[in-house]
């Protein structure tokens, strides 16, 4: 299965199913190791020592993207509301864009959908919407490699 990804007018919508627990899935969005494991999709790399976490409301987390053309730009975002391992909400301070992750226990792992809100009109495209896709896919990636390497679903991504 992979992602699916739907464009509303200022609205992005994302889902896909992980073979995970939901545990596992919150540690990937909220962990450095994680995020720097699946953020750039297909699109760009996140070198792992540039990510920096403060897992609260108000703290923040940034990562710097590299685009295959060496192109880097640093990404920043502020917490608004953490329900573990429910909700994760976060914005990004620049143009508003207002994140919100909701992860929902499913018989098989989690059912993931994140929505982003307030789109800035440069991110109202098709190819948002499959770069959205594409980092879900790569989370799912991640988090199916640790668990073939970890050899269970409880290990932490």
């Amino acid at each position: 299965m992979t992602a699916r990804a739907e464009l509303h007018g200022d609205e992005l919508i994302a889902r896909r199913h992980l073979s995970a627990t939901p545990d596992r899935v919150w540690a990937a969005f909220t962990t450095p190791a994680g995020i720097a494991a699946f953020w750039g999709g297909s699109h760009a790399r996140v070198p792992a020592g540039s990510v920096t976490v403060d897992a609260r409301p108000g703290g923040e987390f940034a990562l710097d993207t590299v685009a295959p053309d060496g192109a880097t730009r640093r990404l920043r975002f502020v917490y608004v509301r953490l329900d573990p391992p429910r909700e994760l909400v976060f914005d990004e301070p620049v143009t508003g864009l207002r994140t919100t992750v909701t992860l929902r226990p499913a018989d098989d792992g989690t059912d993931l959908t994140v929505h982003q809100r307030r789109l800035p009109p440069e991110l109202r495209s098709t190819r948002a919407a499959d770069g959205l896709a594409s980092i879900l896919d790569a989370l799912a990636a991640h988090l199916s490699e640790n668990l073939a390497q970890n050899g269970n679903n409880h290990d932490p991504a």
